[in-house]
């Protein structure tokens, strides 16, 4: 049986195009021209250069985390570090002559990231999710809450327009708490073929495991607070009025749900800190003193069920915090954390954080796994707890779910209708590999050879 290294030696080279190759050699060429500033200007200096800076990220970071998870005068102390750390590096760059120099090095190796970046963009086959046409629904509902996302319903006449188009609406303006999902039972039962939400990720969720299970149409509309649904299918969240034409002028695809203890999510599923700090009484009145003052406790595991994941065979004891979202997010950022640009992946994206101590806080800088990051893709995962029950934030809303917890990918159960004029998902941005670059600009591309050539 071949090993994994040989199976990637096994690999034909991707084939590269003539701006790939050049973009690449720019990369080089301005990490080049970022290291001769230093050595040029500043001669044995420029390490100091180097050493300085990265002493001050790494000081604000520690002062980031003893922020966090300390109180009182240990907290003020970390407030001090993280004003004091930059500007101490400003003053000892000014002092020794040498903040020009730091400047300009950075430009150049920032640039070299652009044209490294820009190179490797053009390794990825984009080719968004699929689409077909789709007929106008005969006999559309749509549930708005007119007090999501600051009253966007009203403001941008939703239910007018929706009922202008033949929608059929339903506004969840109480009294009381209104049953969602009986009003969308009841619009299917009545002979409803399209069933669509202007409101919050949580009543979309709810919403769109309904239409699911019926195997109808789905329409977003853009009228929550954060929209993130709306963001990853590519909706204008701006003008949520816009996200209606998918009524009448609209294409079809297909995407994931998120299934958690028998409830459905689009976006994510939080467990641990968040979780626990949103289930608070007090965090609605004063969301920022709340989440500080229950931190350190979170933090130092004096609070809170102690987790544990697992993911086919590998199991993550303790972390303080992890993410199971609906299809990954991207992994150019710290955390992945970015936006999904896909939701057809037919996995999901699971994230593990363990930070106990500011020393594992630097080493997230390195992306190092044995430093508190674990990043996952897995058709299910289990969430286990020393506890009987847990928080779990689902689609920002705080519930209390029974452990363990699963959490599974329902692949492509969504359809999900989308207006042809909505401004789509930009391409997800590689991460920066300067081995796939060297190739790039080093590399003699191969001749493609012809039968009997």
């Amino acid at each position: 049986m071949p090993t994994t290294s040989d199976r990637v030696r096994a690999e034909p080279a991707q084939p590269s195009t003539t701006a790939q190759r050049w973009l690449a050699r720019a990369a080089f060429a301005l990490a080049a021209a970022s290291v001769t500033v230093l050595l040029g200007f500043a001669g044995l200096r420029g390490l100091s250069i180097v050493l300085v800076g990265a002493a001050g990220l790494v000081v604000l970071v520690a002062g980031g985390y003893w922020f966090l998870a300390e109180r009182g005068l240990l907290r003020l102390g970390a407030a001090a570090l993280l004003i004091l750390a930059p500007v101490t590096v400003l003053i000892l760059y000014i002092r020794a002559e040498l903040l020009w120099v730091a400047l300009l090095s950075l430009a150049f190796f920032l640039l070299a990231g652009v044209a490294g970046v820009s190179a490797l963009a053009a390794d990825r086959e984009e080719t968004g999710m699929a689409t077909y046409d789709a007929p106008p629904a005969q006999r559309p509902f749509l549930v708005m809450n007119p007090r999501s996302g600051d009253g966007k319903v009203v403001r941008f006449g939703l239910q007018a327009r929706a009922e202008a188009m033949g929608a059929e609406v339903a506004l969840l303006d109480g009294p009381g708490i209104v049953d969602v999902a009986a009003l969308a039972r009841d619009a299917v039962a009545r002979g409803a073929d399209l069933l669509g939400v202007a409101g919050g990720d949580g009543t979309q969720a709810l919403v769109a495991g309904i239409a699911a299970e019926h195997d109808l149409p789905f329409v977003v509309v853009s009228a929550g607070t954060r929209n993130h649904f709306a963001l990853d299918l590519g909706l204008d969240r701006e003008d949520p009025a816009t996200c209606l034409q998918a009524l009448v002028d609209g294409v079809e695809t297909r995407v994931d749900l998120g299934l958690i203890g028998g409830r459905t999510f689009v976006n994510n599923a939080s467990f641990g800190a968040y979780a626990e700090i949103v289930q608070s009484p007090q965090y609605r009145g004063d969301k920022t003193r709340t989440t500080l003052d229950l931190l350190p406790d979170q933090l130092a595991g004096h609070r809170g069920a102690r987790l544990s994941v697992h993911v086919a065979d590998v199991t993550v004891e303790g972390p303080q915090a992890v993410l199971v979202s609906n299809d990954p997010y991207g992994s150019t950022d710290l955390a992945g954390l970015g936006r999904r640009s896909r939701l057809d992946s037919c996995v999901l994206g699971v994230v593990a954080v363990s930070v106990a101590s500011a020393r594992q806080a630097v080493g997230l800088l390195r992306r190092s796994r044995q430093q508190g990051l674990v990043r996952f893709t897995a058709a299910e995962v289990v969430i286990d707890a020393d506890a009987a029950e847990i928080p779990v934030g689902i689609d920002g809303e705080s519930v209390l779910l029974r452990t363990p917890v699963r959490c599974c990918t329902v692949p492509r159960a969504l359809r999900v209708r989308l207006p042809k004029g909505r401004p789509g998902v930009p391409p997800a941005k590689p991460a920066l590999d300067w081995v796939r670059l060297r190739q790039l600009a080093f590399t003699r591309p191969h001749r493609a050879i012809t039968p009997g050539g």
